[in-house]
């Protein structure tokens, strides 16, 4: 196993190294450049003053906008493996790991939550809609199931907010309450996380939540139906063995698979529900990136997403090898 593990990770140095290069010709195709949206929000600032062809120049000599593409390439992937430098935040003038890094925490915190509570409620309610077809549980969890992949994830957000305090006079912004927000961490302050963490891990796992137990009732209900269940059953086994030992186990499979695209749907998916709790994750920073051309925070972003993409990747194959038998680790 340890062979195949150390396999999976070779391979993904050059993925890695692909997305790289994807990832940073994508965030030059949007016409302009940091410089141009500067420029343009100064001239709307100050009502349509015109600023020389010079001082464009100094401006992009200033940030480094005047090399060519592979250059700039060259330089910044250059840094993130011998630095761990991820450039430089024009917009926020410091250095663009340092904004991740300052994100990157309440964002593991909530979207792990979030992947918890997914799990934990799709899993017994998937295996309880296939065991009980067309009973009345199963159909009111695949009228709940439809409405949570219907319903995004924002509007959500912003009923419970209205209702929350429309009638509890309660506000469900944010993660602390005004006195911990800058306070140092400690008992109280986890305690205080705590009671707002479930709000944000409720909305975003809702949608996750619906899809996957329609994943797990249609491939038990596959499962159940095959020839050496009936054969389980007539060993005379419980029923409740029979469905652990045989088809839960075998219809797991597309279920563990999910993990590879989860994790980075978590935190890339919460982008608009960050906004609209104000979480201080890194949804609303990478979309603001986006949106003012900060080219080198974007990358960073879209780096740590790619890389979240290949860990779950990783685990889903190892988790997939260990739960099923008929997968070899020689044979991948």
């Amino acid at each position: 196993m340890l062979t195949y593990i150390l396999k999976r990770a070779l391979y993904a140095v050059p993925t890695m190294f692909i997305i790289s290069i994807v990832v940073f010709v994508t965030i030059q195709l949007p016409p302009g450049d940091y410089v141009t949206q500067m420029i343009e929000n100064m001239r709307n600032q100050s009502g349509g003053a015109s600023w020389s062809p010079e001082f464009e120049a100094a401006m992009r000599t200033r940030y480094g906008l005047n090399e060519s593409m592979p250059v700039q390439y060259v330089k910044w992937i250059s840094n993130i493996v011998l630095h761990g430098d991820f450039g430089y935040s024009f917009q926020n003038a410091e250095p663009a790991e340092k904004m991740i890094m300052d994100r990157i925490g309440m964002t593991m915190v909530v979207s792990f939550s979030a992947f918890v509570f997914t799990w934990l409620v799709a899993l017994p309610i998937g295996v309880l809609s296939a065991v009980k077809q067309y009973s009345l549980a199963d159909y009111i969890f695949s009228f709940i199931g439809f409405i949570g992949l219907a319903t995004p994830g924002f509007l959500i957000a912003l009923v419970l907010m209205f209702l929350a305090f429309k009638y509890g006079n309660v506000s469900l912004s944010g993660l602390f309450s005004p006195g911990f927000e800058t306070a140092p961490w400690s008992l109280e302050k986890v305690l205080d996380l705590l009671k707002h963490l479930w709000i944000p891990m409720i909305i975003i796992g809702t949608a996750g939540t619906a899809g996957l137990i329609r994943v797990m009732r249609a491939n038990l209900l596959d499962e159940l139906h095959k020839p050496y269940v009936e054969a389980a059953r007539a060993k005379g086994l419980p029923e409740w063995r029979v469905l652990i030992k045989y088809p839960l186990r075998q219809a797991m499979n597309p279920f563990v698979s999910t993990i590879g695209w989860v994790l980075p749907s978590l935190i890339a998916g919460e982008a608009i529900v960050s906004i609209v709790l104000n979480l201080p994750t890194t949804g609303p920073v990478l979309l603001n990136a986006l949106l003012q051309q900060d080219m080198f925070l974007a990358a960073g972003f879209l780096m740590l997403l790619s890389l979240l993409t290949i860990i779950g990747s990783l685990l889903s194959d190892i988790l997939l090898a260990w739960l099923d038998p008929r997968i070899r680790y020689d044979d991948v």
